[in-house]
This record gives structure tokens, sequence and C-alpha cells, in this order.
């Protein structure tokens, strides 16, 4: 007897085997779940009633997030499962909206912020939702004139019975702002009017507008000279505060807190691209030539068909916010066949005008070139360029939404050091077209002309040739242009188009069909477009969209892979 005693207080003593708790929930709210409740083991009688009580205050809380206030959960053994059940029960809705806003706000504008209030009534009630839609409000209120406003109460009264949860806001928007002086701080090398040459926003006695101070921050941040910058309205130090916020603004100054960036930048590079092969490269970045605020790249690149030398130098902008450049090249290239070595010196000027940028150039090269199984020639030629580049994207490295239009034109003259009477004209244009937030169209064309007699004295930068990525897939690079002994070399004419369909698998992989067809010619009437269709995989990469293409060209009948990082707009 004492012996069957001792061996049931064994047993007893001996704990049960541990089991993690599987959750059983509505597809709704399961994922939630399972990402955010700590089940572990449950060992025991008292663990299982301790594990219970926690998943009871957890989901409870884990759930109000989504809406549900009133969840019933129970834990009980199914055959050798333990299951924790959870009935979200029904999801609340917003009831009642109070929006209110004190201070001296114009009737049109209280409106717009009323009207652009995210959550209307009906809708589910999520916490995420409810936290968007309040900081949204005060951003709108907060980027225009009123820099100092601010929430004073916000509120989320929930009704678990009535399955309703009624909204309370209400907002300071305090007084209209305007900017004052621009407080520059953080300069060693540079002097305050380098800033200034990039300040087109903020001008002391206008109307505080957020997007102004953005983009002055924006434009700095953009330039060689600085690695961080902070621009913000001290509102701490501001002058004649208004006796009455009801018909004065407040003058407070602008802080422009910056810090310099290195003086000089040594980068090494390698790569390869299905056009010009494998690659290496060495540059060399000086941000203040001289002392001056003048910014030097010059360097050397190295692919397998085409070898560079290069400098150029930048001058800050000017008093209308043109920038000028200088630069020479020396290039050397061997493609489809033709062997160009190539020296060139130029300058330039940007200059944006509005939501167009212009950029000029003036221009001198020599070529020598060599088409094998034809005799070589030589081109000189010293050119007048002009540009206009219009581009309207929500995302310049995204090519499911925006438009981008590019026209050029330039020419040379006999009389001016050319060998040849010539006009170049090219037209570029690009469109992505959203069809549903995984689904998009990327619609692409080309037209060149160079008018003169024939092409003969003629730069082949001013001439044409079609093919490989971002032209013509299917084809190498330019493969398609004019044939001149076993050699490609340029025509006067080009036409290229693309239309391309992408289906975005998730956030950064996708699938794309496309279909390319272009040439370039010498005589227009011989224009005869070649085509090229297949597929392809995009990666949405930090440096803009990467896509490898298997591409098929009907012309030569053959298969090429193509791969390109382009930036679309």
């Amino acid at each position: 007897m004492h012996k069957l005693l001792a061996i049931a207080t064994l047993l007893l003593a001996v704990p049960a085997s541990a089991t993690v708790p599987r959750i059983v929930a509505p597809q709704e709210v399961r994922e939630l779940l399972n990402d955010y409740l700590e089940l572990g083991e449950v060992t025991d009688a008292p663990a299982r009633v301790a594990f219970e009580r926690r998943m009871q205050r957890e989901v409870a809380r884990l759930l109000a997030t989504e809406g549900y206030f009133s969840p019933v959960v129970v834990l009980h053994q199914r055959g050798d499962e333990l299951l924790l059940e959870v009935d979200p029960g029904a999801r609340s809705r917003i009831g009642n909206v109070h929006l209110e806003i004190t201070g001296p706000l114009d009737p049109e504008r209280r409106e717009a912020l009323s009207t652009a209030w995210r959550l209307k009534a009906g809708q589910p009630f999520r916490q995420a939702d409810w936290d968007e839609a309040k900081q949204s409000f005060l951003a709108d209120l907060l980027a225009v004139d009123y820099a100092a406003a601010h929430l004073q109460e916000t509120l989320a009264e929930v009704d678990p019975e009535a399955r309703r949860v009624d909204l309370r806001v209400v907002a300071v928007s305090g007084p209209r702002y305007r900017f004052g002086e621009v407080r520059i701080s953080g300069l060693q090398r540079y002097s305050p009017e380098l800033v200034e040459r990039f300040n087109r926003s903020v001008k002391p006695g206008e109307d505080y507008r957020e997007e102004r101070l953005l983009a002055l921050q924006a434009a700095l941040q953009s330039t060689p000279y600085f690695s961080s910058v902070n621009v913000s309205l001290e509102r701490g130090e501001a002058a004649d505060p208004p006796a009455s916020v009801e018909d004065e603004r407040v003058t407070a100054p602008v802080r422009v807190l910056l810090r310099e960036r290195a003086p000089y930048q040594v980068s090494l590079g390698a790569g390869y691209s299905t056009n010009t092969g494998a690659r290496v490269e060495a540059e060399y970045r000086s941000s203040d030539l001289f002392g001056r605020a003048w910014e030097l790249q010059t360097g050397l690149r190295f692919e397998q068909v085409r070898q560079t030398a290069y400098a150029d130098v930048f001058f800050p902008p000017d008093a209308a916010y043109g920038r000028d450049g200088v630069g020479t090249a020396v290039e050397h290239s061997d493609i489809e066949r033709l062997e160009i070595r190539r020296f060139a010196v130029g300058a330039t000027r940007v200059q944006q005008r509005g939501s167009i940028e212009e950029r000029l150039g003036l221009n001198w090269q020599e070529e020598a070139r060599s088409p094998q199984g034809a005799p070589s020639s030589t081109a000189r030629a010293l050119t007048a360029q002009v540009g206009w580049t219009w581009r309207r994207a929500r995302d310049l490295l995204d090519p499911a939404e925006g438009v981008s239009l590019q026209l050029q034109l330039g020419g040379g003259s006999k009389q001016l050091l050319s060998d040849q009477n010539f006009l170049r004209t090219y037209l570029r244009y690009s469109q992505g077209i959203p069809l549903s937030a995984s689904d998009a169209l990327l619609f692409r064309g080309e037209l060149g002309a160079t008018l003169a007699p024939s092409s003969q004295g003629i730069p082949q930068d001013f001439l044409f040739r079609a093919g490989g990525s971002n032209s013509v897939r299917g084809y190498a690079y330019q493969s398609l242009g004019v044939k001149e002994g076993s050699a490609i070399v340029g025509g006067r004419y080009l036409a290229t188009m693309s239309a391309e369909y992408t289906h975005w698998v998730n956030a950064t992989w996708g699938a794309a069909a496309f279909v390319d067809a272009g040439n370039a010619v010498d005589d227009r009437q011989a224009l005869d477009l070649a085509v090229g269709y297949g597929l392809g995989a995009r990666w949405k990469s930090p440096a803009g969209p990467l896509g490898i293409d298997l591409a098929y060209g009907q012309r030569e009948g053959k298969v090429r892979l193509d791969f390109s990082l382009a930036i679309p707009f």
C-alpha cells in the first residue's frame, strides 16, 4: 500500500508535457494575433489559468487598436491540442466627429480643413487611422501661416455596446507668421552668400509656408557643399508679438543649420551593363576648387567597348539662379565595328524656368572614325545647343506614374569651324500610367532628325543609332543604324517606340511584358522598324528601377538578355 502511494505521489509530481496553444480566430484578426501575441508553453493547470487571463488582457488591448472592444477569449483542450479561441465580436464604427479650431482662420480655410478630415462617420475605427488623421489634420494647419498650431484636445470615446466611437479634436491655430531674416550657422569654409544663391523660396517679409522651408532645405542638400541641412522657423525668437492674433502676423527668423561636406572626395567603382560590358572607374571631386566654391569632377572610366577621361568644373548659381559649367573629354570607343577617337571641350548653362529645365551649350569637338571595311574619316564641329526638359512625376525613381518630355536643338555651320552645315533635332517622350495598385503601363518614344545635305563631316554625337537597353531591346547596343563596310554608323533619322506592362507581385518585385520597335537610317523613305518583344523582371532598388529582360529580336531571330538601371523621368 505504501509503495502504491509513493508511486502515485511521484506521478503527480511529474509535470504534464508542455504545449504551445494554437490561435483559432476569424481571418480578419488572425494575422494580427499571430504577429503580436507571445504565446509560450503551457505546462500545467495553474499555468493554463494564468495564461488564459493574460491572453484575455492582451487580446483585448490588441484588438482595440482595430476597433474590436468586446472580444471573447477562451482557452480549451481539444484532443492533444490546446486552442486559444478568439471571437472579436462586431467592429465599432465612427459615430459623431467634432472638429474645432480656435484662432483667426477664415471660413474657407476652416471648411477646407474640415473637408480634408480623413475619418468620416460610418467608417470602421482603427487606432492607426485615428493617429494618422490627427497628425494629417495638424500638418495641414501647420503648412500655411500657422507655424505654432497644435492639438489642444483629442478624444476617442468608445461605446462598446453600441459599437460606436465618437471623435473629438480641438486645435489651436495660434497667430499667423511671416518669414524674418535668414540666419545661417555652421559655415567655416563657405560664405553666407553661397547659401543665398541657392535660396529661391524663403524671402524675409513673405507669409510663412512650410513647403518653402522644405524647398530651401532640399535645394541646399542637393548641392555638393553640405552633408546635412536643417531649415526651420525660430518661433522662440519671434519679434514684435501681436497685440491681437486676429489681425496681426508674427515675424520670426529662419534658421539654416549646416554641416559642410569634406572639400574633396575620391571614389572607385565597378559594374556591368549589357550595353557596354564590364566597367571600372575612378573619380575625384572637389567642391571648393581654388577656394572659390567651384565644383570639380574629373575621372577615368574604362568599359569594354568605350574608354573615357573627363574633367568638368561647375560654378555656383548666379543672381538669376542659372548655373554655368565648362568641361573637356577624351574618348575612345569601338562599338559595332565602328572605332571612334574623340576630343571635345564645351561650356553649358542650366536654368530652371518654372517646371522646365533649360540647358544651353557651346561645344567644339574633333572626331576620327574608322569603320571596319570602309575608309577612315575625320569630322570637326563647333555646335550651339539648346534643350528643354519638362517632368511631372510623384517620384522620379518610380516609373508607374509620371510624364517627361525632352526637346533638343543643335547645329553647326561651315562658316564657324564645322566641316558640315547641319541642324539636329531630338524629341523624347516617356509616360507611366497606373492601372491599379499593382499594375502599370509605361510608354516611351523617340524622334530624331539631323537636317543636312549628307551625314559626311558630322560627328557621330549628332547622328543616331538605336538598339540595346532603354532603346530597342532584342538588338545589340547601337546595332541599328546605317551599314558602312561591316560597321554600323549613325544615320540622320531616328524613330523608336516602346510599350510595357508591369504587374507588381509585391512592393519590391514585379514582372513585365514589352514590345519595342525602332531604327536609325540615313533616308526617311528607307525607315523600316526593327521589332523586339519579351518578358522581364523588375526590382525597385534604392538607386532606381532595375530591369532584367529576355528579349527576342524579330529581325535577327535571336534572344538577348538586357540589363538596365535607369531613371524614367
